[in-house]
C-alpha cells in the first residue's frame, strides 16, 4: 500500500498500540440522517446542547439546528432562532456558552434584504436558558470585503478563523484577530508550522489558545482529499510543526470542522467517508437501505476519543 510506511510513522508518533488505537463512531445518528448534510459542529461548555449545520443535498440551502439534551437524553432538533432565512453555517460557542460566534451572508442592514459575503457574526445570552439576541456583525478588522468562515474563540476572546484573499494570491489560509482593550486587532496569519502554500482552513482552538486541530487539503504525506492535523503552541508563542492525525481518524475523503471537548477529550468532526459496496444480487430493499447508511459520502458528524493522543502531546 502506498500510504503503509506513513500509517506506521503516524501511529508511532501518537504512540498507540493496535489495541489503543482510537474509534471513530457516528455522533447523533438517528438525528444526522434526518437531513442530506450535516456539518460544523459545537458543544456547549455544559454538554447540554449542539448545534450544527444542516444543508440541503446541493449545498444550497444552510440552517443552523440546536439539539438539547435533557435527563441524558438529547432531544429532536430545532431551528435557532435567528436561523432560516440567509445561508447560515459553523457555529461556535465561547468557552462560557452565553456567546454563539457563527458564519452568514445576511445582509448587514435589518431593512435590506440583498446578501452579502460570507461575515463572522454572533448571538449573546444573559444564561443558558434564554434566547439569543439578534444577530451581531464582528465588522472591521476581521470582517472584510472577502469571505471569512469558521470563527474559533478563546478565553482571552482571540478568534481565529479562515480567509481567502485573492489580493495576496493565496489559498484558504487560518489568521487570528487578537481581542485588546476590548477591540480586536488586524488579523495575522499563523505561522508556517499551520499554514502553506496550499489550503489551510476550519481551525478549532482550545480554551487556552495551546493547541490548533484543523484541516488541510491535500498536503503531501495525507490520505486524500481533506485531513485533519493538530499543532501545540510552543514556548515562544509561536505553533509547532503540525501532524497528521492518523489512518484512523483520517479517511481517503474529506474530513474536516474539527471541535474538542476538552474536558472528555472528545473529538468531534465533519466525515465524507464512504464505506459502501454492492454485491452481486443486491435486492431493491437492500439497496436503498445501502444508500441511506451513515457512511455514504455525503456530510455526518463523528466522534472519537483522544486522550492518548493528547496526553503523547503534552
Amino acid at each position: 500500500m502506498k500510504y503503509f510506511s506513513f500509517i506506521v510513522l503516524t501511529i508511532s508518533f501518537f504512540g498507540y498500540s493496535q489495541s489503543q488505537k482510537p474509534v471513530v463512531i457516528p455522533f447523533l445518528e438517528s438525528i444526522v440522517k434526518q437531513f442530506p448534510n450535516v456539518r460544523d459542529i459545537t458543544l456547549s461548555p455544559n454538554q447540554d446542547e449542539v448545534l450544527f449545520s444542516a444543508q440541503s443535498y446541493m449545498g444550497d440551502i444552510s440552517v443552523l439546528l440546536s439539539v438539547k439534551k435533557v435527563k441524558n437524553e438529547w432531544l429532536e432538533p430545532k431551528i435557532v432562532s435567528f436561523s432560516g432565512v440567509y445561508f447560515d453555517l459553523e457555529p461556535y460557542f465561547s468557552p462560557n456558552g452565553l456567546s454563539l460566534y457563527f458564519v452568514s451572508n445576511r445582509p448587514l442592514d435589518s431593512e435590506s434584504k440583498e446578501i452579502k459575503d460570507f461575515d463572522i457574526w454572533y448571538v449573546t445570552r444573559k444564561t443558558s436558558i434564554d434566547e439569543w439576541s439578534q444577530p451581531i456583525n464582528l465588522g472591521a478588522p476581521v470582517n472584510t470585503a472577502m469571505d471569512e468562515f469558521y470563527p474559533a474563540v478563546g478565553d482571552s476572546r482571540n478568534i481565529y478563523f479562515t480567509l481567502d484573499n485573492p489580493e495576496l494570491n493565496q489559498k484558504d489560509t487560518i489568521y487570528m484577530s487578537a481581542y485588546v482593550g476590548g477591540t480586536y486587532q488586524q488579523p495575522k496569519q499563523l505561522n508556517e508550522g499551520i499554514n502553506s502554500d496550499g489550503y489551510e482552513f476550519n481551525a478549532f482552538v482550545s480554551p487556552d489558545e495551546s493547541l490548533i486541530i484543523y484541516t488541510s487539503y491535500n498536503r503531501e504525506g495525507g490520505f486524500g482529499s481533506g485531513d485533519l492535523y493538530m499543532s501545540r503552541k510552543l514556548i515562544g508563542g509561536e505553533w509547532g510543526a503540525s501532524e497528521n492525525l492518523g489512518a484512523t481518524i483520517n479517511s481517503d475523503k474529506m474530513d474536516y470542522c474539527p471541535f474538542v471537548n476538552m474536558s472528555t477529550h472528545t473529538l468531534y468532526f465533519t466525515s465524507k467517508r464512504n464505506s459502501l459496496n454492492m454485491v452481486s444480487g443486491t435486492s431493491i430493499s437492500q439497496l436503498k437501505a445501502l444508500f441511506k447508511s451513515y457512511e455514504n459520502g455525503l456530510s455526518r458528524l463523528y466522534q472519537v476519543n483522544i486522550k492518548d493522543l493528547l496526553s503523547e502531546q503534552n
